[in-house]
């Protein structure tokens, strides 16, 4: 069998003609097993065990999590998940540990370590994967932010910058520069410069973006300049801030799934603000309201006021565009609150935009207190 024919006969199934041998014949089985060109998967857990092995061994992990996932919605193996030997044979992934969270009051204890060895290796691979650049970007703007053009002593000039800013000014009979203007560091603090407010939904169809926001919410609960509260609602409001030491305890402590009060979360996050102009709030929802819209949008519009920078991220995850209520999107985007969903690899640029009051497209953002 050429592998073009070879190919074909793996997507169409035990339907078409030819043998397979092998390893594709497992291939095959696995993808028979799942896409109900077979006897299925059934309901044992022995059985599915064997099958996510199957897959581990067969295919690269990109796929392995997709099937996976696929197995979990179209095959209804959530019960399965609470079985120790079931978490011991997945590969840990976001959308796992979301199905995770979505079990989390009605796992059993037998269940519960396992369910958090899995969530705390995703864990482990987020924070290695996005700390440094979140880092680097947020302390990169606190930075700018903090630098004048007039420097009050010699110490505090940056002469790299103030170089580089007078180059036009270059004589070349001298070999120097003479700077016209000069940039300088402001002073360094010690204190907080930011305070930074999460306020995430934990609607079940948030829950990628609940796994990332913890993770972020930890990074920057560890820097001494950002002063990071962590809050998630759904009808009601769970300030998480004292957990954010651990963002596995932080994702133990969300309830993923039932309703949404976007109104009575603000209203809790807008007791959190003690320096509006300093401060940015992070509302991460799809925005479907079922508490009072109107009064959502005028505390909103409040924050804004008061000098608050409010941003809307409508997912943070790597899927595409979400799902949102677009009535309120545009009513936001009117008082100049941006709106938009945000990859995880993006969102240490946006923070680094945020800082420095600029749009996520380098325009200037909103002065505090004004709507354009």
């Amino acid at each position: 069998m050429d592998e073009r024919a070879r190919r074909w006969r793996l997507v169409l199934g035990g339907a078409a003609e030819g043998a397979l041998q092998g390893a594709d014949a497992g291939m095959d089985a696995a993808l028979a097993a799942l896409y109900e060109r077979g006897a299925g998967l059934g309901a044992s857990a022995p059985r599915v065990a064997r099958w996510l092995g199957d897959i581990r061994e067969y295919f690269p992990s990109t796929v392995v999590h997709v099937m996976q996932k696929d197995a979990i919605e179209r095959l209804n193996l959530t019960r399965l998940l609470l079985e120790p030997e079931m978490l011991e044979a997945v590969e840990p992934d976001v959308h796992l540990v979301g199905t995770l969270l979505s079990l989390n009051r009605v796992m059993p204890d037998k269940a519960r370590e396992s369910a958090r060895a899995v969530v705390r290796k995703v864990v482990a691979e987020l924070e290695a994967r996005l700390e440094r650049r979140t880092r680097a970007a947020v302390t990169g703007a606190l930075d700018r932010s903090a630098r004048t053009h007039r420097p009050r002593r010699a110490a505090d000039i940056d002469w790299n910058r103030t170089i580089k800013a007078n180059l036009k000014n270059y004589l070349p009979e001298r070999n120097t520069v003479v700077p016209s203007r000069l940039v300088g560091y402001g002073r360094r603090q010690q204190a907080v410069q930011r305070e930074v407010v999460l306020c995430i939904d934990q609607s079940g169809s948030m829950a990628a973006s609940v796994v990332y926001a913890s993770v972020f919410g930890a990074v920057l609960a560890s820097m001494r300049s950002l002063r990071t509260s962590l809050v998630v609602f759904d009808t009601a409001v769970v300030d998480l801030t004292d957990q954010l030491h651990d963002p596995v305890e932080v994702l133990f402590g969300t309830q993923l799934g039932g309703g949404t009060d976007i109104n009575r979360a603000i209203a809790y996050c807008q007791g959190l603000v003690t320096r509006p102009s300093d401060t940015i709030f992070l509302l991460i929802s799809d925005l479907y309201e079922g508490g009072v819209r109107e009064e959502m949008l005028r505390r909103v519009a409040a924050m804004t006021d008061a000098g608050v920078q409010v941003i809307v991220l409508l997912a943070l995850s790597d899927e595409g565009t979400p799902q949102y209520d677009h009535d309120n999107a545009a009513a936001l985007a009117q008082m100049g609150v941006p709106a938009f969903a945000c990859t995880p690899d993006a969102f240490p640029e946006l923070m680094a935009a945020a800082i420095e009051r600029r749009s996520y497209d380098q325009r200037p953002m909103a002065a505090p207190g004004r709507h354009p």
